[in-house]
């Protein structure tokens, strides 16, 4: 997930910009993007295919490693306007990419710091204003409805990410708040009670095919099945 310039598109599955339905849109980053196994598992249940706009390494405050979230959906947008639901995660990479490298927002707890700081606390208050705007310019380009997934607790693996469980609850919680404060219609999907350690690959970070299964049917058990 880390790297530079368009590395992003080279761990990600295709773009799609024509599909059988294009009316429904993904964007978002690599628990969409790198398997694209999450998005298959809702077509499966739906026997359609939807456009995609996701890519590995996408933040959603704009980064160096891919276009950014908000961009993405100006780009499906601007390949065909008429988008009636969007599904969409963002916001991890903002706390990740910075944690795996020094953690210069100290979003991982220690045992010397076993509450989450004020630091990545506002860093995730800042997201929770962005994502606020994201859901804002869904609802005002007519968008009918949003889908916005929110983050399981990743773990100890390649990287050490489990002291990133403060991280994600406050992170849970801030964008739960994304859906009940902006003017869409945005239902937020909590992941973090069904993702547990053996549906996350030797990374730490993405879902295995398990994982992404269960991901796949909670966002359509959340009212995306009623939507369609």
């Amino acid at each position: 997930m880390v790297g530079c310039g368009q590395l992003g598109p080279l761990l990600s599955v295709p773009e799609v910009s024509d599909a059988q339905t294009n009316d429904v849109v993904f964007v978002g980053d690599s628990i969409f993007a790198l398997s694209g196994e999450i998005q298959a598992q809702i077509e499966e249940n739906a026997q359609t295919t939807f456009r995609n706009y996701a890519i590995s390494g996408a933040q959603l405050v704009e980064g160096s490693i891919a276009d950014s979230v908000p961009d993405q959906l100006d780009k499906a947008f601007s390949d065909d306007p008429n988008i009636r639901l969007a599904v969409v995660d963002a916001g991890g990479n903002d706390i990740l990419i910075p944690a795996i490298a020094l953690d210069p927002n100290q979003c991982k707890t220690r045992w010397y710091r076993k509450d989450l700081s004020q630091k990545c606390k506002d860093l995730i208050d800042n997201l929770y204003v962005q994502g606020v705007d994201l859901m804002n310019s869904t609802a005002d380009r007519g968008v009918d409805k949003a889908y916005l997934m929110g983050y399981y607790y990743v773990k100890d693996a390649f990287f050490k990410l489990d002291a990133l469980e403060q991280a994600v609850d406050y992170g849970a919680e801030a964008f739960s708040n994304v859906c009940a404060n902006s003017t869409a219609d945005c239902t937020f999907v909590d992941t973090r009670s069904f993702i547990n350690d053996e549906d996350i690959k030797w990374d730490g970070i993405h879902p295995k095919t398990s994982g992404s299964i269960k991901i796949g049917n909670a966002i359509w058990e959340a009212g995306l099945k009623d939507d369609l």
